[in-house]
């Protein structure tokens, strides 16, 4: 079998991968909706592609990994991996997680950290509200996770919040904001953990979602001022999103003084840029997001060295759409004992849906999910009704 196109198009906000062969298989991949100029930078890669077995998913990955880089430039590489995977499986006739080793699970644990509804304040008030509201829907989700500091709008709504620069209307996703935090904005998070905890109890976990921007005397102060509340973990408080670099000692410091759990990762590149973090145990939770590590393997393989590291493993998810749901429940589902949940991902609008082939009706049930057994990845699109949403750039993007 060989590879005969590799296609990108926007379907959407989604970046969607198709790679084509010459016995009439596809793959497809998803990139974060977030990433929709990715386009140009994912046909980078069609030489280097065509003429290869997309069966041999490492050989072919070897000549193009090297080409990516912390997120965004890691979905492009990712997404092609996942491209890969998908036609490895529908030619063995099995769902990928067969060939990353079976499954140690037969449902997938998730979390909540994209459904939900706009905050109408980031007052107390208006925090204790948005998890109740996550909390009372039907997918009975164990945990959910809040944006609060530099990762939520915070900065901008709470006068004097910080004593960095505001960045005003930045004009894209993942613009950092960084300083010292005041004492007012301090104890303005603490108020929003405590009214959040009010609501949940212990009945559903709370993890929040805090930066990247902190300074480390900030974020020790913070993270043992919380300890008291049980919190599954802080995310991302140094570094993180679209960060390009890891500081693990920074983050050592901070995990060696405080007994809450510290995360990172989502924006981590490769296995070879979790290797301090993991080995120097610099942090209790690493999240990396399979379409930005640079695939489902490489995921599968960050996880088992964290294992030996006794570090927990969350993988990242948010926006990377349904097709990569398709991705993260087959990973998942191989993953060793380490792994708590993967944060279930949304798609840019709902009809997306209507689009996709081989989801059931209602997916979570009791914050799990069954495992797709469908060969591949598990999941397709629906060509005809797709083509609506194509740009006519993109026209033959299904032939």
């Amino acid at each position: 079998m060989k590879i005969t196109d590799l296609r990108c198009a926007a379907i959407g906000k989604h970046p969607i991968v198709r790679i084509v062969t010459d016995e009439g298989l596809y793959g497809l991949g998803e990139v974060e909706f977030t990433k929709s100029y990715l386009k140009p930078w994912v046909l980078h890669f069609r030489e280097a592609l065509i003429g290869e077995d997309p069966t041999d998913v490492e050989r072919v990955m070897l000549k193009i990994r090297q080409r990516g880089s912390f997120k965004p430039y890691g979905a492009a590489v990712s997404a092609i991996e996942h491209a890969l995977w998908d036609i490895a499986g529908k030619a063995a006739g099995v769902p990928v997680y067969k060939l990353l080793g079976g499954k140690v699970r037969d449902k997938v644990r998730v979390y909540n950290g994209s459904i939900r509804q706009k905050r109408t304040g980031d007052r107390p008030e208006d925090y204790a509200a948005g998890v109740k509201w996550m909390m009372e829907q039907p997918q009975n989700f164990f945990m959910v996770k809040q944006g609060i500091s530099f990762h939520s709008n915070m900065k901008d709504t709470i006068e004097d919040f910080h004593y960095g620069v505001t960045q005003k209307k930045a004009g894209y996703h993942g613009a950092m904001d960084q300083g010292m935090i005041s004492e007012r904005g301090f104890n303005h998070m603490l108020d929003c953990v405590i009214a959040m905890k009010e609501v949940l109890g212990d009945k559903v976990s709370l993890a929040l979602d805090c930066g990247p921007g902190w300074m480390l005397p900030d974020a020790i102060k913070f993270a043992r001022a919380v300890e008291k509340y049980n919190l599954m973990w802080l995310e991302d408080m140094l570094t993180g999103d679209y960060v390009p670099w890891v500081n693990p000692q920074a983050y050592r410091e901070l995990t060696t003084s405080t007994s809450t759990p510290i995360h990172t990762g989502e924006q981590i590149y490769l296995r070879h840029n979790f290797k301090e973090l993991i080995e120097t145990q610099a942090v209790r939770v690493i999240g990396p997001d399979p379409a930005d590590i640079g695939g489902i393997a490489e995921l599968k393989w960050v996880a088992e060295h964290a294992y030996m590291h006794s570090i927990l493993m969350a993988p990242h998810g948010t926006a990377n759409g349904l097709l990569g749901l398709g991705a993260l429940i087959n990973v998942c589902a191989t993953l060793p004992a380490n792994y708590i949940a993967f944060e279930y991902p949304s798609a840019s609008d709902p009809w997306w849906e209507d689009l996709v082939i081989g989801l059931p009706p209602q997916i979570v049930k009791d914050s799990m999910v069954d495992l797709l057994e469908a060969p591949g990845l598990g999941l397709d699109i629906d060509a005809e009704a797709a083509r609506r949403y194509l740009r006519e750039e993109d026209a033959g993007f299904f032939d």
